[in-house]
């Protein structure tokens, strides 16, 4: 299991110049090429998003007045703490500001290489996610800003410590 504060990630910002990322973790994570990637954005102005071809994506919305996000058909609406959109990474959105910057948690992955669900778990109701061979959770706490990882096969209790958010990343289903 690994720790890791979001104080450790290096802030860098984006090409466009609307805002910045801090990623968290990847992996793997000495290579270029991620299978899943975990960061938090800083969104500061509106604009469009980064293209992910070949990847998936969750966003949740953390703090900040929300955001409308307009894509093909009617926009989406995030509020914090915690609305969430998952959209494939070619998917051309752009995103409009509702009164003020925002901060996101992002997972993106490569969709032939493992699949992700996304859990929102009740403090008043911990749980037991993950465990099965070759599976990784990654948690994720507002509060503190930090995310445990396990490592693939070994679950993780979450929501009696803040740990709020976590996604359960594994290999692809085998046809």
């Amino acid at each position: 299991m690994r720790l890791i504060p979001l104080s450790d990630a290096q802030r860098e910002p984006w090409r466009n110049g609307g805002g910045w990322t801090r990623e968290i973790t990847r992996f793997p994570a000495d290579s270029a090429e991620f299978d899943w990637r975990l960061s938090v954005a800083e969104v500061e102005a509106d604009g469009p998003f980064s293209r992910f071809d070949g990847c998936d994506r969750i966003l949740v919305l953390l703090g900040g007045n929300g955001m409308e996000l307009h894509t093909v058909g009617p926009p989406v609406t995030l509020r914090a703490p915690h609305d969430h959109l998952r959209f494939p990474g070619e998917l051309a959105i752009s995103a409009r500001l509702i009164a003020g910057p925002t901060t996101d948690l992002n997972l993106i992955w490569r969709r032939d290489r493992c699949t992700v669900v996304l859990h929102q778990i009740d403090p008043r109701a911990p749980m037991h996610i993950g465990g099965l061979p070759g599976e990784v959770v990654v948690a994720f706490t507002v509060a503190t800003g930090a995310a445990r990882v396990s490592e693939p096969g070994e679950g993780l209790l979450v929501g009696s410590d803040e740990y709020a958010i976590a996604f359960v990343i594994a290999p692809p289903a085998t046809r």
